[in-house]
């Protein structure tokens, strides 16, 4: 018999908490990732472009294995669900920062909002300069993972992804996606940009696991 999407959510979450038994072994011990260094400022990386996307023009398409595959303009973003977290952010490049404070939408309700199906395994992000990125679809539930539009009080500026990027704090930041315009729900995983390249389908800093 198929699950409700209320079982399958809770599958989800059981499955992420699994999943991070060891990493949070090694997380209570030093609040550090293993190869990481402190910085004080964001560093910004990317490919080199950053798209300029006004909010009237902005869209967000959510697809793939969903009950209700939606596209949201920019009023129907902050019509949903808003939180503001405060969370660590680890680059695989080595360098860290303590206590970004992110404002927007919960990815946990952005699920709720499209319901994905017993089959969605996987998410697969796409950006407005052509990068793509993949994660678990568990890594969704992570309670301070989100669409965020505002970083430490301020809208998100275009270096940093604005107006809208995804926040996986509990994953290496190559897979919170800048400038993100789709999220599309898969069975079966499939390789971003950096995936291409060499870098592990993964990325959990806490495991050190940068590559392939």
């Amino acid at each position: 018999m198929p699950k409700s999407y209320t079982e399958r959510k809770s599958a989800w979450a059981e499955k992420m908490t699994a999943r991070g038994a060891r990493a949070d072994s090694i997380r209570s011990k030093d609040r550090l990732p293993p190869g990481q260094h402190l910085v004080q400022k964001l560093p910004v990386l990317d490919l080199g472009i950053h798209p300029v996307v006004p909010r009237a023009e902005w869209r967000l398409e959510i697809t793939g294995l969903v009950e209700n595959p939606v596209t949201l303009d920019w009023p129907a973003l902050m019509a949903l669900s808003q939180q503001e977290k405060t969370s660590d952010f680890h680059c695989v490049t080595t360098w860290s920062r303590y206590d970004c404070r992110w404002h927007g939408v919960p990815l946990a309700a952005l699920l709720d909002l499209v319901r994905p199906t017993d089959e969605a395994k996987f998410a697969f992000y796409r950006a407005h300069d052509g990068y793509t990125t993949n994660t678990p679809l568990d890594a969704l539930t992570h309670p301070d993972a989100m669409l965020a539009h505002t970083l430490d009080g301020e809208p998100l500026s275009v270096e940093h992804g604005g107006p809208l990027r995804v926040i996986i704090p509990q994953l290496y930041a190559w897979k919170g996606a800048k400038w993100v315009k789709q999220i599309d729900f898969r069975a079966s995983d499939a390789p971003g940009y950096w995936e291409e390249r060499g870098y592990s389908m993964l990325g959990d800093p806490w495991l050190n696991d940068r590559f392939g």
